[in-house]
């Protein structure tokens, strides 16, 4: 019965609200910043591997650290257990949509993660905390709004969706291993208790080594398997475009639920627009906000257009699957990778899928953390925040527990209330990014007016924005 009410629910939430929402921020964030995921991926490329090995000291976060705790977040379930539904339920047409609204998706990504950037807030010695509930209240002066999406996303991540990756995880290792879910949930429980009670700076150093170590292994999987059915590859991508448009007749609801299909598994795989990305996105100590939003954006190219499409590319090639079929999620994408490796491969993938997921659960837990700092204020008092403190304690058990109980849960029912609360971030995070969206072109206008003025390195001052309310921690 719960079931069917969150069922009934998405559909409206989807069809009628958060479907029009995305493709129409994404049209006017790719028209305003005169398309920033075309004209600036070279500087993305340049700006993403300058970082890579930057010393830290003490609790301070570099670039690289951040974006890696955000693709740690964002590169996990989604980009196999999800395109695999997506491909049995709306067909391969789906992963066309998943592409366009990636592209889409870097333009909404760099705005929401530039004005996490702007309206962070300093909470020591370059240290910061941020994200739309500190933009949706500092920024656009709505403190009750920015307090619902605190919790929402709090909700979200760190119980919602780190069940849907620890189900994950027990699923796949149970069909490699025949390992009983309940063991692998307490094993994950532990495991998962003694990273997030070390804190971000443990997560940001976990996350650095483990993002490209995973992703590396991964797509090297993939570019086997196109290796190996290259004949099959030019018929693959044929396949993938016309379905798009004329879906094949298994496909329950047509073209609507092909385009629904991508959309909505793209988004809970790549997150642009969800509102999560800018709290890791805002942690960083840069010297110039759209340096931050550009890393980011590049970010929703990862994981859509290399990650997702690595698993779409082995299902489709070695031809496993079936419209509508039960064998479906990462049981299909384990299935495939024996096919195109033999019998060893569900174990490998089984390994990687709990590195994706694991690195997942770590980077939805810190998105809590920062959202439940949130309720603390800019200026609060020692009591206030000893409650605070007391309360992220509490949500820390809360995620342990909920990533046990996730283990052995029913799946449709938790990617079902995870469909409802990601949209419900949506809504509330691009209804105040189209309203404070213009002062992160002015800061992509002002980044490549310094970057043409032979300046390197940028340097952001809050003097450029015609109104600097909220903007705390810059040129302190």
């Amino acid at each position: 019965m719960i079931n069917n009410i969150v069922e009934f629910i998405n559909n409206i939430l989807w069809n009628y609200m958060v479907l029009i929402l995305l493709v129409v921020s994404g049209i006017i964030f790719t028209l305003k910043t005169k398309f920033v995921q075309v004209r600036m991926l070279k500087e993305m490329f340049k700006i993403i591997f300058s970082g890579v090995g930057q010393k830290t000291r003490g609790k301070e976060i570099s670039v690289f650290q951040a974006f890696c705790v955000s693709v740690a977040s964002h590169v996990g379930v989604g980009n196999i257990a999800g395109v695999a539904i997506a491909i049995v339920t709306g067909g391969p047409g789906a992963i066309f949509w998943m592409w366009i609204m990636s592209f889409f998706g870097c333009a909404i990504s760099f705005v929401e993660c530039t004005l996490a950037q702007i309206y962070k807030l300093p909470r020591g010695r370059k240290q910061f905390y941020g994200g739309p509930a500190y933009y949706i209240k500092n920024a656009l002066n709505k403190p009750m709004l920015a307090n619902v999406f605190a919790i929402l996303i709090s909700i979200t991540f760190g119980l919602i969706y780190v069940s849907v990756q620890s189900n994950t995880i027990a699923q796949s290792v149970k069909t490699a291993f025949g390992i009983n879910t309940i063991v692998s949930g307490l094993f994950l429980a532990i495991l998962v208790s003694l990273v997030i009670f070390g804190g971000i700076t443990r997560i940001a150093k976990f996350t650095e080594k483990l993002v490209p170590m995973m992703a590396g292994v991964y797509l090297l999987a993939a570019l086997i398997t196109i290796i190996i059915y290259i004949d099959k590859v030019p018929l693959m991508f044929w396949l993938i475009i016309h379905d798009a448009f004329s879906p094949q007749a298994a496909v329950g609801g047509g073209f609507g639920m092909v385009f629904i299909t991508g959309v909505k598994r793209g988004l809970f795989s790549n997150e642009a627009g969800e509102g999560s990305i800018p709290n890791a996105a805002a942690t960083a100590s840069c010297s110039h906000p759209a340096h931050q939003g550009l890393i980011h954006s590049f970010g929703v190219y990862v994981d859509t257009w290399l990650i997702c499409s690595a698993t779409a590319f082995i299902i489709l090639l070695s031809n496993q699957y079936t419209i509508g079929s039960e064998l479906t999620g990462v049981s299909l994408a384990q299935y495939s990778l024996a096919n195109v490796f033999g019998y060893y491969a569900p174990h490998i993938l089984s390994i990687l899928i709990f590195l994706f997921a694991f690195s997942s659960i770590v980077g939805n837990y810190y998105y809590g953390e920062v959202n439940i700092s949130f309720f603390k204020g800019f200026k609060s008092k020692v009591s206030q925040i000893k409650t605070i403190s007391n309360l992220i304690k509490f949500f820390r058990f809360g995620v342990v527990i909920m990533v046990f109980v996730g283990s052995i849960a029913d799946l449709k029912l938790i990617w079902n209330c995870a469909d409802l609360f990601m949209g419900l971030l949506c809504i509330t995070n691009i209804f105040a990014i189209l309203q404070l969206g213009k002062y992160s072109f002015i800061a992509l206008e002002d980044y490549i007016t310094q970057k043409k003025n032979g300046i390197s390195v940028p340097v952001f001052d809050k003097n450029i924005m015609p109104d600097k309310t909220g903007v705390f921690a810059w040129n302190l």
